[in-house]
């Protein structure tokens, strides 16, 4: 009897031309097929004329997995078939987690599909560009807090939020709170915010428009939104997340002249912002690289290259000391609060001035040599 196996395999959004060549190879290998009914008219025609399919109902994926490993456990070789990717709220972590209950001793391969989610994010053009989340509205395996929680911290930490399952029948004020939410948590009304629903199938439609303007109204079970981060933006009918390849130079002129105000603001603070740093980060690096001794504790380290940034003089790897702890100390420190700190300066070292911005104090050093110190220049006659 030859080995049993379970295949999971994503057949994409819905579309022929999206199904992966290996998931193809696995329908056409397979001597069962296993999955919820609506699926079946995807793989039918790869399918060989012997091959055995067993469909189920919605919410029968329990049972669905039962059936996969009975199969299996039969020394047939069976797929599992999910739309999109099955390990992406799909059948993958369940077939997974019954092997571990069953103690079976079938092999599982789990075959990636192209997934709701990024097939939208390529109709509506390049929404995900930058860090993203995706989150499901269905509060049928986890409860309602835990997801508002987790709508909360990806509206603060200002991530492009990809939504699943955002109504059902039975399921509608969902949406309306997580728009409430994004909104409340700072999100500006402008935020560009696409939908699509039925996305890959002859039925799809592409919806571009603003958190503000969004109707939860024009959303259903077969629709995935996705909401841009603060720096999104909608460019000839295009959803556009920047990666920050232009972030040394800007946008060009044109492309700014079509993002609204809020961006424009944003990334004009943003480039101002990061342009000192940028040219610290390089300086740190180049500086990194000339130090004598490699093996400077974090700490002292830390210090040392703002020293050298600041002063231009290597000797400070051998004149600049510091208390232990002292720049962990410094950062834990929190810019509201009032704090002493006490450093021993090497000879002929002056401070010249210090800032505290965001918490973090900045001591401009500079080094000072007294003239009888000086090298001195005596003229031979």
């Amino acid at each position: 009897m030859k080995q049993p196996k379970i295949i999971v395999a994503g057949l994409g959004p819905g579309n022929k031309e999206d199904i992966t060549p290996a998931v193809l190879t696995a329908l056409q290998e397979a001597d069962v097929v296993v999955g919820y009914k609506y699926y079946f008219r995807f793989v039918t025609p790869y399918l060989r004329p012997e091959t055995e399919c067993v469909d189920t109902g919605m919410k029968r994926e329990r049972v669905r997995a039962e059936q996969a490993f009975e199969l299996a456990e039969q020394g047939k070789t069976v797929c599992v078939i999910s739309s999109g990717d099955a390990g992406i709220y799909g059948m993958t972590p369940l077939i997974y987690e019954m092997k571990r209950e069953r103690s079976s001793a079938v092999d599982i391969v789990s075959l990636p599909g192209i997934s709701a989610f990024q097939k939208a994010a390529a109709l509506l053009g390049a929404p995900v560009g930058h860090d993203f989340c995706v989150i499901s509205l269905s509060d049928l395996m986890t409860p309602w807090e835990c997801i508002e929680r987790r709508i909360i911290a990806a509206a603060t930490a200002d991530f492009v939020t990809a939504v699943y399952n955002p109504k059902s029948e039975g399921r509608y004020w969902q949406l309306y709170r997580l728009k409430e939410l994004f909104l409340q948590e700072g999100r500006s009304p402008q935020t560009p915010v696409g939908y699509v629903r039925q996305a890959g199938r002859p039925e799809q439609e592409v919806h571009i428009t603003t958190l503000e303007a969004f109707n939860p109204e024009d959303i259903d079970m077969f629709t995935v939104v996705l909401i841009g981060n603060s720096q999104s933006y909608e460019w000839n009918g295009m959803l556009i997340t920047p990666r920050g390849y232009y972030k040394d130079r800007g946008q060009n002129a044109k492309d700014d002249l079509q993002k609204p105000k809020h961006h424009l603001q944003g990334a004009k603070h943003h480039l101002q912002a990061n342009k000192g740093q940028d040219i610290m980060i390089r300086s740190f690096r180049t500086i990194e690289k000339e130090l004598k001794n490699k093996n400077i504790p974090l700490d002292h380290k830390w210090a040392l290259l703002h020293a050298i940034h600041t002063t231009a003089d290597f000797e400070m790897e051998n004149l600049l000391h510091t208390d232990t702890g002292a720049v962990a100390s410094l950062y834990q420190g929190i810019a509201e609060r009032n704090f002493e700190r006490k450093f021993q300066l090497a000879e002929n070292i002056h401070v010249k001035g210090a800032n505290l911005v965001n918490g973090l104090l900045f001591i401009e050093l500079e080094r000072v040599i007294p003239e009888e110190k000086k090298p001195r220049r005596i003229e031979i006659n």
